[in-house]
Protein backbone atom coordinates (compact mmCIF):
# COMPACT_ATOMS: atom_id res chain seq x y z
CA UNK A 1 0.00 0.00 0.00
CA UNK A 2 1.10 3.37 -0.70
CA UNK A 3 1.10 5.75 2.25
CA UNK A 4 -0.62 8.67 1.59
CA UNK A 5 0.05 12.27 2.59
CA UNK A 6 -1.12 13.50 6.08
CA UNK A 7 -3.26 16.86 6.03
CA UNK A 8 -1.93 19.70 7.82
CA UNK A 9 -5.35 20.80 8.81
CA UNK A 10 -6.53 17.38 10.27
CA UNK A 11 -2.87 17.59 12.11
CA UNK A 12 -4.24 21.04 13.79
CA UNK A 13 -7.37 19.49 14.51
CA UNK A 14 -5.89 16.49 15.91
CA UNK A 15 -3.60 18.86 18.54
CA UNK A 16 -6.54 20.63 19.67
CA UNK A 17 -8.73 17.52 19.89
CA UNK A 18 -9.38 17.07 24.03
CA UNK A 19 -12.11 14.36 24.04
CA UNK A 20 -11.57 11.39 21.51
CA UNK A 21 -8.12 11.92 20.68
CA UNK A 22 -6.75 8.50 20.87
CA UNK A 23 -9.63 7.01 18.71
CA UNK A 24 -9.18 10.12 16.07
CA UNK A 25 -5.97 8.66 15.81
CA UNK A 26 -6.56 5.04 15.34
CA UNK A 27 -9.14 5.80 12.86
CA UNK A 28 -7.65 7.93 11.26
CA UNK A 29 -4.12 5.47 10.69
CA UNK A 30 -6.95 2.45 9.70
CA UNK A 31 -8.74 5.23 6.91
CA UNK A 32 -4.92 6.26 5.48
CA UNK A 33 -4.14 2.51 5.29
CA UNK A 34 -6.82 2.40 2.70
CA UNK A 35 -5.48 4.55 0.33
CA UNK A 36 -7.63 7.50 0.54
CA UNK A 37 -6.76 11.06 0.21
CA UNK A 38 -6.83 13.11 3.64
CA UNK A 39 -8.89 16.23 3.62
CA UNK A 40 -10.56 18.24 6.35
CA UNK A 41 -13.95 19.61 5.62
CA UNK A 42 -16.92 20.68 7.54
CA UNK A 43 -14.32 21.05 10.71
CA UNK A 44 -13.88 17.56 10.61
CA UNK A 45 -11.26 15.32 9.07
CA UNK A 46 -12.61 13.56 5.45
CA UNK A 47 -11.62 11.18 3.35
CA UNK A 48 -12.04 11.18 -0.33
CA UNK A 49 -11.18 9.49 -3.62
CA UNK A 50 -11.23 11.98 -6.73
CA UNK A 51 -12.61 14.20 -4.66
CA UNK A 52 -15.49 12.21 -3.60
CA UNK A 53 -16.29 12.07 -0.21
CA UNK A 54 -16.01 8.01 1.14
CA UNK A 55 -16.10 8.91 5.09
CA UNK A 56 -15.70 11.13 7.81
CA UNK A 57 -14.19 11.39 11.42
CA UNK A 58 -16.34 12.81 14.10
CA UNK A 59 -17.10 12.68 17.39
CA UNK A 60 -20.18 13.91 20.33
CA UNK A 61 -20.77 14.16 23.87
CA UNK A 62 -21.34 10.00 24.20
CA UNK A 63 -19.10 8.92 21.02
CA UNK A 64 -17.14 9.52 18.58
CA UNK A 65 -18.03 8.05 14.55
CA UNK A 66 -16.78 7.34 11.14
CA UNK A 67 -19.38 8.08 9.01
CA UNK A 68 -19.91 6.48 5.85
CA UNK A 69 -20.59 9.43 3.29
CA UNK A 70 -22.98 6.69 1.25
CA UNK A 71 -23.45 4.28 4.23
CA UNK A 72 -27.04 3.70 2.90
CA UNK A 73 -25.71 1.25 0.15
CA UNK A 74 -23.30 -0.29 1.92
CA UNK A 75 -24.23 -4.38 2.72
CA UNK A 76 -23.30 -4.13 6.68
CA UNK A 77 -22.87 -7.87 7.24
CA UNK A 78 -22.12 -7.12 10.58
CA UNK A 79 -25.21 -5.23 11.61
CA UNK A 80 -22.72 -1.79 12.74
CA UNK A 81 -24.64 0.56 10.75
CA UNK A 82 -26.14 3.33 12.36
CA UNK A 83 -28.47 6.07 11.03
CA UNK A 84 -28.26 9.18 12.86
CA UNK A 85 -31.79 10.38 12.52
CA UNK A 86 -34.65 9.73 10.33
CA UNK A 87 -34.01 12.17 8.29
CA UNK A 88 -30.55 11.21 7.77
CA UNK A 89 -31.27 9.57 3.53
CA UNK A 90 -27.70 8.43 2.87
CA UNK A 91 -25.09 8.67 5.57
CA UNK A 92 -24.19 5.80 8.12
CA UNK A 93 -21.92 5.83 11.45
CA UNK A 94 -20.08 3.38 12.77
CA UNK A 95 -19.89 4.47 16.91
CA UNK A 96 -17.51 3.84 19.30
CA UNK A 97 -17.14 4.53 22.95
CA UNK A 98 -13.17 3.59 23.28
CA UNK A 99 -9.81 3.23 21.53
CA UNK A 100 -9.75 -0.77 22.58
CA UNK A 101 -13.33 -1.07 20.40
CA UNK A 102 -11.37 0.39 17.52
CA UNK A 103 -8.27 -1.98 17.97
CA UNK A 104 -10.39 -5.08 18.25
CA UNK A 105 -12.55 -4.01 14.51
CA UNK A 106 -10.29 -3.17 12.59
CA UNK A 107 -10.01 -5.77 10.23
CA UNK A 108 -13.82 -4.83 9.84
CA UNK A 109 -13.95 -1.47 9.30
CA UNK A 110 -11.30 -1.69 6.50
CA UNK A 111 -13.43 -4.13 4.86
CA UNK A 112 -16.37 -1.32 5.46
CA UNK A 113 -14.01 1.44 3.97
CA UNK A 114 -12.79 -0.69 1.25
CA UNK A 115 -17.08 -1.35 0.42
CA UNK A 116 -17.33 2.25 0.67
CA UNK A 117 -14.73 2.74 -2.21
CA UNK A 118 -16.00 0.21 -4.49
CA UNK A 119 -19.29 1.77 -3.87
CA UNK A 120 -17.66 4.88 -5.03
CA UNK A 121 -16.08 3.39 -7.85
CA UNK A 122 -18.76 1.67 -9.31
CA UNK A 123 -20.70 5.18 -8.90
CA UNK A 124 -23.51 4.55 -7.26
CA UNK A 125 -25.90 7.17 -5.54
CA UNK A 126 -28.19 6.32 -3.21
CA UNK A 127 -32.13 7.18 -3.73
CA UNK A 128 -33.21 10.64 -2.31
CA UNK A 129 -37.00 10.98 -0.89
CA UNK A 130 -38.75 13.41 -3.33
CA UNK A 131 -40.46 16.26 -1.36
CA UNK A 132 -43.40 15.35 -2.34
CA UNK A 133 -42.81 12.37 -0.02
CA UNK A 134 -42.60 13.82 2.82
CA UNK A 135 -45.53 14.85 5.06
CA UNK A 136 -46.20 19.03 4.66
CA UNK A 137 -47.22 20.26 7.86
CA UNK A 138 -50.63 21.51 7.83
CA UNK A 139 -49.81 25.31 8.50
CA UNK A 140 -47.53 25.73 6.03
CA UNK A 141 -50.22 23.62 3.12
CA UNK A 142 -52.78 26.51 4.90
CA UNK A 143 -50.66 29.26 3.92
CA UNK A 144 -49.74 27.78 0.51
CA UNK A 145 -53.33 27.25 -0.50
CA UNK A 146 -54.16 30.47 1.20
CA UNK A 147 -51.24 32.90 -0.94
CA UNK A 148 -50.93 31.56 -4.47
CA UNK A 149 -47.34 33.54 -4.34
CA UNK A 150 -45.90 31.46 -1.67
CA UNK A 151 -46.99 28.49 -2.99
CA UNK A 152 -45.00 29.78 -5.94
CA UNK A 153 -42.37 30.53 -4.50
CA UNK A 154 -42.07 27.96 -2.28
CA UNK A 155 -41.90 25.18 -5.40
CA UNK A 156 -39.34 27.17 -6.99
CA UNK A 157 -37.08 26.23 -3.94
CA UNK A 158 -34.41 23.85 -4.12
CA UNK A 159 -35.59 20.17 -3.06
CA UNK A 160 -32.62 20.72 -0.48
CA UNK A 161 -34.32 24.32 0.70
CA UNK A 162 -38.05 22.64 0.58
CA UNK A 163 -36.63 19.94 2.99
CA UNK A 164 -35.34 22.02 5.43
CA UNK A 165 -38.39 24.30 5.95
CA UNK A 166 -41.12 21.31 6.21
CA UNK A 167 -38.62 19.53 8.78
CA UNK A 168 -38.09 23.11 10.54
CA UNK A 169 -42.06 23.76 10.53
CA UNK A 170 -42.39 20.13 11.54
CA UNK A 171 -40.46 20.23 14.59
CA UNK A 172 -42.70 21.68 17.03
CA UNK A 173 -45.36 19.67 18.96
CA UNK A 174 -48.07 22.88 19.49
CA UNK A 175 -49.37 23.76 16.16
CA UNK A 176 -49.45 27.67 17.47
CA UNK A 177 -45.41 27.40 17.71
CA UNK A 178 -45.53 25.68 13.90
CA UNK A 179 -47.62 28.20 12.42
CA UNK A 180 -45.33 31.29 14.18
CA UNK A 181 -42.87 29.52 12.18
CA UNK A 182 -44.01 29.25 9.09
CA UNK A 183 -45.35 33.40 9.26
CA UNK A 184 -41.79 34.30 10.36
CA UNK A 185 -40.32 32.67 7.36
CA UNK A 186 -42.70 33.56 5.07
CA UNK A 187 -41.35 36.57 3.72
CA UNK A 188 -37.48 34.78 3.02
CA UNK A 189 -39.48 31.66 1.03
CA UNK A 190 -41.24 34.79 -1.13
CA UNK A 191 -37.81 36.14 -1.47
CA UNK A 192 -36.44 32.78 -3.04
CA UNK A 193 -34.28 31.87 0.12
CA UNK A 194 -33.62 29.07 2.43
CA UNK A 195 -33.91 28.38 5.84
CA UNK A 196 -30.20 29.33 6.50
CA UNK A 197 -29.63 31.54 3.70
Amino acid sequence: MTERAMNAKVDAFLSKAKKWKEEYEKLRTIVLDCELTEDFKWMHPCYTLDNKNIVLIHGFKEYCALLFHKGALLQDTDGLLIQQTENVQAARQIRFTNVQQIVEMETILKAYIYEAIEVEKAGLEVAFKKTTEYAMPEELQNKLDEIPALKTAFEALTPGRQRAYIFYFSEPKQSKTRQSRVEKYMQQILNGQGLKD
